[in-house]
C-alpha cells in the first residue's frame, strides 16, 4: 500500500522553512506529524511546530530547528548526520508560497486514505464474524459505526459537552473586572450595530443584501476605513469587483469632502485647498491597517488561504490558534467560476457551501466577518430573508441579516430628504434587539464622496426618541447630522 507522496512531504516542510508563518499557519489546520509517512519528516515537522508555536518567526534557520529538536529530546536529528543532511537538503527544496497548502491538501487526502483503510480493515474483521441470524440494520449498522469512529478520528480536540454553567462565576469574575463598552466591533454605524448586537463580534458572519448598484462596496468601505483609522483594528477587504485604485479614490475622498471625479481625474492639483487636504490626509492615513486583495475569479480555496496568511502575517495568532483582534469585509459572496460547481450541484447550493466554509473559518479562528450578497429581484420591494439571493444556508449561518436598499420617494417624503436617501433594516439579528417591524435605520449616502451617514430610524423621527443612548453614541464619534 502506497498512499503517501514524499516530494509533497518535502514541499510542505521546505515552505515553512523558506516562509516561516505565512506557510505554516496555510497548513497547520490541514497537517500533522502523523501526517507525514517518513519518520525525518514527521520528526522535522514536529520540530516546526514547536518553533512556530514559541515564536511565529518569518525566517528559520538549521540551528533554530536543532535547538528545537533538543527541546523535543529528538536526538537523532542532532547527532546522526543523514539526518541533518537530510533536513539541509529540505531547506534548500524550492517551492512557491502559493504550492504549499496544495501539497498539504494532498498529503492530508493521503493520510484520511490511511486511516480509512486500516478502519475498513478492522471492518472487515467484524463482518466476517456475521453468522446470517443478526437483522440486516444490524449487518448494515456495523459499516455505520465504523465510518462514525472513522471520523471522530479526523478531530483530534476534545468534543466532549461541557456543562453550561460549570465556569461561569471565573467568567463572571473575569467580565467584573475587565467591563467593556460593547462586545464587537463598532462599523461606526452605531444604530446598526445596537441592532445586531454591539457590533462585529468574534466568530460570527454579519450579513448585509443589497441591490445591484445601490452603494454595497461603499457601506463595506466606510465601515473598513472607521475600523481601522478609529480603533488601530486591522481588516481585509476582500474584493470580487474592483481593483485598488477604485478603494484609494473612494476611500480618501471620503475623508477629505473632495469629488470622487476630481481625485480620478488628478483636478485636484489645480486647487490649492484641496491638494493641500488631500496630501495631509494621504499622509496621516498611508500606515492605518486597512487591506485590500482583489479576488475577482479565484477559487474560493484560494480566497481562504489569502485569509489565513493575512491573519498570520499582519493579525497575529495566538497559541491558542485563534486570531488577534481584525476584521474581514467580504465583498461579495458569489460563483466565482464554473468549476465550483460540480456535477448536478445548483448554484445555490454552490453558494450554500461557499457560506458553509466562510462561517467556518470565522468560528476556526475567532474572527467577526462583514460579508456582502446579492438580493435577488423579491429585494425591490420586500423585506424578508427569502430575499437573499442563492440559499437558505446564508441565512442559517449568518449571525444577523439587514437589507440595504435605496428609499422610496414616498419614504423620502415621508422622512424629510435631510434624513437621507437609503436605508438599512436589520431583518434578523441572533445577538441584537433588532428594531421594530416596519421600522429601518435611516442612511445618507454621498456617492459624490463616497460617504455613508447614519441618521436616526424612521419611528425615532416620528415619535422623537432615542433607541440608542447619548452615551452610546458617544463612543463613536460619528452622531453627525446629515448634510
Amino acid at each position: 500500500m502506497m498512499l503517501s507522496d514524499a516530494p509533497a512531504e518535502r514541499a510542505i516542510l521546505a515552505g515553512i522553512c523558506r516562509y516561516g508563518s505565512q506557510a505554516y499557519y496555510d497548513v497547520a489546520d490541514l497537517v500533522d506529524s502523523n501526517s507525514f509517512t517518513i519518520e525525518s519528516n514527521s520528526m522535522i515537522y514536529a520540530c516546526l511546530k514547536r518553533v512556530m508555536n514559541k515564536d511565529a518567526i518569518t525566517n528559520i534557520d538549521l540551528p533554530t530547528i536543532l535547538s528545537s529538536a533538543k527541546e523535543l529530546n529528538l536526538d537523532e536529528i542532532v547527532s546522526n548526520k543523514e539526518e541533518i543532511q537530510h533536513l539541509s537538503g529540505i531547506m534548500k527544496f524550492p517551492v512557491l508560497l502559493d504550492n504549499v497548502r496544495k501539497m498539504a491538501v494532498k498529503v492530508r487526502k493521503l493520510q484520511i486514505a490511511r486511516m480509512m483503510y486500516d478502519q475498513l480493515e478492522s471492518t472487515k474483521d467484524r463482518y466476517a464474524q456475521v453468522i446470517g441470524d443478526e437483522p440486516i440494520s444490524q449487518i448494515l449498522g456495523i459499516a455505520e459505526e465504523s465510518i462514525f469512529e472513522f471520523t471522530s478520528l479526523l478531530n483530534d480536540s476534545d468534543d466532549s459537552p461541557q456543562k453550561v454553567f460549570a465556569e461561569l462565576e471565573n467568567r463572571l469574575d473575569e467580565l467584573s473586572k475587565n467591563p467593556i463598552d460593547q462586545v464587537g466591533i463598532p462599523t461606526g454605524f452605531p444604530r446598526y450595530d445596537f441592532a445586531i448586537g454591539g457590533g462585529l463580534r468574534r466568530g460570527t458572519v454579519n450579513v448585509i443584501g443589497a441591490r445591484p448598484k445601490v452603494g454595497k462596496t461603499l457601506f463595506a468601505e466606510n465601515a473598513g476605513i472607521y475600523i481601522a483609522r478609529e480603533h488601530n483594528i486591522p481588516v481585509l477587504n476582500l474584493d470580487t469587483e474592483m481593483v485598488l485604485k477604485d478603494h484609494q479614490d473612494r476611500g480618501i475622498a471620503m475623508l477629505t469632502d473632495v469629488a470622487i471625479s476630481d481625485i480620478e481625474t488628478g483636478k485636484f492639483a489645480s486647487n490649492s485647498y484641496k491638494n493641500q487636504k488631500i496630501r495631509e490626509t494621504a499622509k496621516n492615513v498611508k500606515d492605518i491597517p486597512y487591506y485590500h486583495k482583489s479576488i475577482g475569479g479565484k477559487p474560493f480555496e484560494d480566497q481562504l488561504s489569502i485569509m489565513r496568511r493575512w491573519l498570520a502575517k499582519e493579525v497575529g495568532i495566538n497559541a491558542e490558534g485563534k486570531a488577534n483582534d481584525c476584521v474581514v469585509i467580504y465583498d461579495y459572496l458569489k460563483i466565482m467560476e464554473s468549476s465550483e460547481i460540480k456535477g448536478d450541484m445548483k448554484e445555490y447550493q454552490a453558494l450554500g457551501f461557499l457560506m458553509t466554509s466562510l462561517h467556518n473559518f470565522a468560528i476556526k479562528y475567532e474572527i467577526p466577518i462583514l460579508a456582502f450578497i446579492q438580493l435577488n429581484r423579491d429585494g425591490i420591494t420586500k423585506e424578508s430573508t427569502d430575499t437573499a439571493s442563492g440559499s437558505d444556508r446564508i441565512i442559517w449561518l449568518c449571525s444577523n441579516f439587514s437589507i440595504y436598499k435605496s428609499k422610496s420617494d414616498e419614504e423620502i417624503a415621508k422622512d424629510g430628504p435631510e434624513n437621507g436617501n437609503r436605508k438599512l433594516v436589520p431583518i434578523i439579528a441572533r445577538h441584537g434587539e433588532g428594531i421594530q417591524d416596519k421600522d429601518y435605520i435611516n442612511v445618507n449616502m454621498i456617492g459624490k464622496y463616497g460617504k455613508l451617514i447614519e441618521g436616526q430610524t424612521a419611528f425615532e423621527l416620528e415619535d422623537g426618541t432615542n433607541i440608542i443612548s447619548n452615551d452610546n453614541l458617544g463612543q463613536y464619534n460619528d452622531d453627525i447630522p446629515f448634510s
